[in-house]
């Protein structure tokens, strides 16, 4: 089995490496595309998907300034090339702000256009009001409208022109927009708080632990920060998928555990192709070759999205994906036999409204900009360890090979891997000791259905660096708009983070008082 190696969610996420594995027992070749923490897409967009791409119903009270910030290209190195430029795109709305002294709520973009994320942050909206805050949403560098060297094109262009797409330059920016902005309102004395979900999780919590000056406390969702080499188990992410699947439903585990064999053996000979086509109507630009590929990622996706309510966030989906889909295999709409199965779970995960007419692979499709960007990120620096497939899992089983993770960094990008970067620079290793004695006010959040919480920081490590998990819980969805449909566990959650973020505004208040006594 072909594979091109890429991270994705994170979040979602939604981004990839390149490389090489062989299924077990399959002949056909295909690719998996494994994605970034938040973002998390496969290059197979649907057509329902591709149509749907801004979302379904953005609630009204999202309305946005769109401002552009002249910044700095390179914020570490007196080289004369570190003084270009280049206008980086951020959200503002300034609705509910109290003025000068009054909180100012910004998000950490992820690895994608901003409005994606703007439009989905809905607790960030809920909460503006009561606490009469200013709300920011900061574009990720490389990412969206906020690409250096004049496009997208020339960003990528080669090594040295992406080059400055790192993590430290994105919190850099963060931090020096933020620190304009204040200064241009003077706003000198306005609390700053820094939310993010998946990668954008990992940004917020790392942009709390550099710049405690800049940000006063960080709200980070589904954040895999201990999800790298040596930290994290590299067979845990698919541990879990696998996990939410059996906990529906053995038999919907065991089905979709053994379609791949079938596949495979459809796909190598006329008469399984025959088969195939006429279980699955595939659209006009597509065929068969891309049922593999659609499978993984409605596997993949509906795991991590397996939110308690309707949402559409990377595709139209039901209330409890996962769920979904079992009861499309176990009770199936027309035949019994293991692809007729695989069609009505595939109709669940691609056409919930009903409105596609065919399944397809528009395989170069980037509705959300993120695919170079996270190509590049995924393959330098941010090599998370999402790789490792077990016997007996959901999906076909691929051994873990650091080295081949490695080679194949190499062979896309042309330059060596730094798989042990972001711990050095960031931290990872005893991360309790060590953030109980240099770190205040993040709050961590992970849901135990979400595959990347097997990167989370799950246990709490002091009074103001707390870890709030959910066994129920999905990627990112505290962060998610609320609904009356909201299970009490959700809404619970919910109700901690915002007295979690009270207790630190008061607490910063409060010091501020006393120091100008």
């Amino acid at each position: 089995m072909e594979r091109r190696i890429i991270v994705l969610l994170s979040l979602l996420l939604t981004l990839l490496l390149s490389g090489h594995a062989s299924a077990a027992g399959g002949t056909q070749a295909r690719r998996r595309r494994h994605t970034s923490p938040l973002a998390h897409r496969h290059r197979v967009i649907t057509a329902e998907a591709a149509a749907t791409a801004a979302g379904p119903g953005v609630p009204a009270m999202v309305q946005y300034e769109t401002r552009y910030y002249t910044q700095r290209l390179d914020h570490f190195n007196a080289a004369p090339a570190s003084y270009r430029t280049f206008q980086q795109r951020y959200l503002v709305n300034a609705t509910y702000w109290g003025g000068k002294t009054a909180p100012i709520f910004v998000y950490a973009g992820n690895e994608g256009n901003v409005e994606l994320f703007t439009n989905n942050t809905g607790f960030m909206w809920e909460l503006a009001p009561s606490f009469r805050a200013m709300l920011v949403f900061i574009e990720h560098r490389y990412y969206g409208h906020s690409v250096p060297f004049g496009s997208e094109e020339a960003a990528f262009r080669n090594t040295s022109t992406a080059g400055y797409l790192t993590t430290t330059q994105a919190i850099a920016d963060y931090a020096t927009l933020v620190q304009s902005l204040k200064s241009n309102l003077s706003a000198h004395a306005a609390p700053v708080i820094v939310f993010g979900g998946s990668y954008g999780g990992m940004l917020a919590a790392w942009m709390r632990m550099k710049y405690p000056h800049v940000v006063i406390g960080a709200v980070a969702s589904s954040a895999p920060i201990l999800s790298f080499y040596g930290l994290a188990e590299p067979y845990a992410f698919y541990d879990i998928i696998s996990n939410d699947f059996k906990s529906e439903s053995q038999n919907c585990h065991d089905v979709l555990m053994n379609s791949w064999k079938e596949l495979d053996k459809a796909l190598s000979n006329e008469a399984g192709r025959a088969k195939l086509n006429s279980t699955f109507k595939m659209c006009r630009a597509s065929s068969v070759d891309a049922l593999p590929n659609l499978l993984d990622t409605a596997i993949v996706y509906s795991a991590m999205t397996d939110y308690p309510t309707e949402s559409g966030f990377l595709t139209p989906l039901p209330p409890y994906p996962v769920k979904a889909i079992c009861r499309a295999i176990d009770h199936p709409s027309a035949g019994k036999d293991t692809f007729s199965r695989i069609n009505d779970a595939l109709m669940v995960y691609y056409n919930y409204t009903g409105h596609a007419d065919c399944l397809g692979d528009a395989e170069e499709n980037d509705p959300y900009g993120m695919y170079d960007g996270w190509d590049w990120q995924a393959c330098t620096e941010m090599i998370l360890m999402s790789y490792g497939i077990r016997n007996g899992s959901v999906l076909p089983p691929e051994p873990f090979n650091f080295t081949e993770l490695l080679d194949g960094c190499r062979a896309s990008t042309g330059l060596p891997p730094r798989p042990y970067w972001i711990t050095t620079e960031f931290g990872g290793f005893d991360i309790a000791h060590v953030l109980k004695r240099t770190a205040s006010n993040i709050v961590f959040f992970n849901g135990l259905r979400d595959p990347w919480s097997s990167g989370g920081v799950l246990k709490s490590i002091s009074k103001s660096i707390i870890a709030l998990v959910e066994p129920k819980g999905s990627h990112h969805v505290d962060l998610r708009f609320s609904s009356k449909e909201d299970p009490d566990w959700l809404k619970q959650v919910r109700v901690k983070e915002t007295r979690i973020i009270a207790h630190w505004l008061r607490q910063y208040y409060k010091d501020e008082a006393m120091g100008h006594k």
